[in-house]
């Protein structure tokens, strides 16, 4: 990574900031959502606005932290909810999930933000999104929800690289992504492999592992972690093995490729996907 060229895609997406005038920013305490937050409350001030919502499929945790995220960097936040699981295209859990909840959370927004005068909806998808397979892109384009990342050109790499010169605590924050993904297509997303799932993550970073994901296999649990945790795992696998299983799950497995994000894509059309 140049990082000239990081800071001149950041003076670009102040210039697309300041375009716009005005935000509502959908804000997932996550590296990208934090890091355009920040920026369009830089230029923006009070004409920004975020708004994060609690949901069965996003352990409180998240919420809890984004809250007290954006009262960090100081802008104005919404606190709203969503429900997935009333939706029947979600809860069925096909290929064009995320289509379905992302169409459900953006016209929830686009009502908000006509009802507090604000232009532009803006997401934190970046130039790495574009790789992998996300329906969830086409519900941001139908809807009109922009992504000033994207159209600065960064990369995550970079979002993370300008987020620590701002002193940002999340510029190191693992990726996360919302618990049904961990399910597999095809399988149907309830509350309680959500609270399994929970539960199983929360328990693993607890003993250490921050890059880490429990994928749902109806009986089998199975545990993607990065390769260089592979040794320090083991170590710990009787008491993982003796938790999940208290969980509900009877068999409990590590994934020896290692953690990726997007692994659950990658039987969709026979291809191997990674994002």
């Amino acid at each position: 990574m140049k990082e000239h060229t990081a800071r001149d895609k950041d003076q670009k997406l102040g210039r697309i900031l300041n375009e716009m005038g005005s935000a509502l920013i959908a804000f997932s305490g996550g590296v990208d959502s934090t890091f355009l937050l920040a920026r369009a409350y830089q230029e923006l001030k009070d004409r920004v606005v975020a708004v994060t919502a609690a949901s069965e499929t996003f352990p409180e945790r998240e919420f809890n932290a984004a809250v007290e995220l954006a009262q960090q960097i100081g802008a104005p936040l919404i606190q709203t909810r969503v429900e997935e699981l009333s939706n029947e295209h979600f809860a069925a859990n096909g290929p064009d999930r995320c289509y379905h909840c992302k169409t459900g959370l953006y016209s929830h927004l686009i009502r908000l933000a006509a009802q507090k005068g604000y232009p532009y909806i803006c997401d934190g998808a970046n130039m790495d999104d574009l790789g992998d397979y996300r329906p969830g892109r086409k519900a941001a384009q139908e809807k009109g929800v922009r992504s000033p990342l994207q159209e600065a050109g960064l990369y995550k790499e970079e979002i993370r690289f300008l987020s620590r010169e701002m002193g940002l605590p999340t510029w190191n924050k693992p990726s996360f992504a919302c618990l049904s993904s961990r399910i597999p297509y095809g399988s149907r997303i309830t509350l309680s492999k959500i609270n399994q799932l929970d539960k199983a993550e929360f328990y693993l970073h607890q003993l250490g592992f921050h890059q880490v994901r429990v994928r749902h296999h109806e009986k089998i649990a199975r545990i993607e972690v990065l390769p260089n945790d592979f040794e320090r795992i083991l170590h710990y696998r009787e008491k993982i093995d003796q938790y999940l299983k208290e969980l509900g799950f009877s068999y409990v497995t590590l994934d020896l490729q290692g953690y990726r994000t997007g692994s659950m894509n990658e039987i969709l059309n026979g291809a191997k996907k990674n994002g």
